[in-house]
């Protein structure tokens, strides 16, 4: 039986269905065998502060249903409604392709991919931020 494989520095921490677990001294690997465990390094998490632009900001609410302070039901059609609303503004056909894999991961109650899409987008609105700013 296979897994996802997490592989760990030395106290890198992750949160596992709500649990907050960290690693010790050396690098390790965990298998995790339940399918469709909400998984986050925290590395990777973004902060209530950082959710201050429109992509960050979706990808905070994908990442709360992985923390378990959102429920899939309740988080469902405004993560829906927010991925159409980028799709509004990010035309290009690479922006296009993620945020249709982001809005199928949503329909299929897979959020740890939809936050993966939606992740993908932040360096090109990091780009297109600065851009408007000079």
């Amino acid at each position: 039986m296979s897994g996802l494989v997490l592989k760990l520095g030395p106290k890198e921490r992750v949160l596992i269905n709500g649990a907050v677990i960290e690693n010790g001294d050396r690098r390790s690997r965990l298998s995790i065998m339940t399918p469709d465990a909400n998984i986050l390094r925290l590395r990777d998490a973004i902060h209530p502060e950082e959710a201050n632009t429109p992509v960050r900001r979706v990808c905070y609410a994908a990442q709360l249903v992985l923390t378990g302070d959102s429920t899939p039901d309740d988080a469902r059609m405004p993560l829906l409604r927010r991925i159409e609303e980028l799709s509004q503004v990010l035309t290009d056909h690479d922006s296009r392709r993620q945020l249709a894999l982001a809005t199928q991961a949503v329909l299929d109650a897979q959020y740890y991919q939809c936050l993966k899409a939606l992740r993908a987008l932040l360096p090109r609105e990091e780009r297109l931020l600065a851009a408007r700013v000079q």
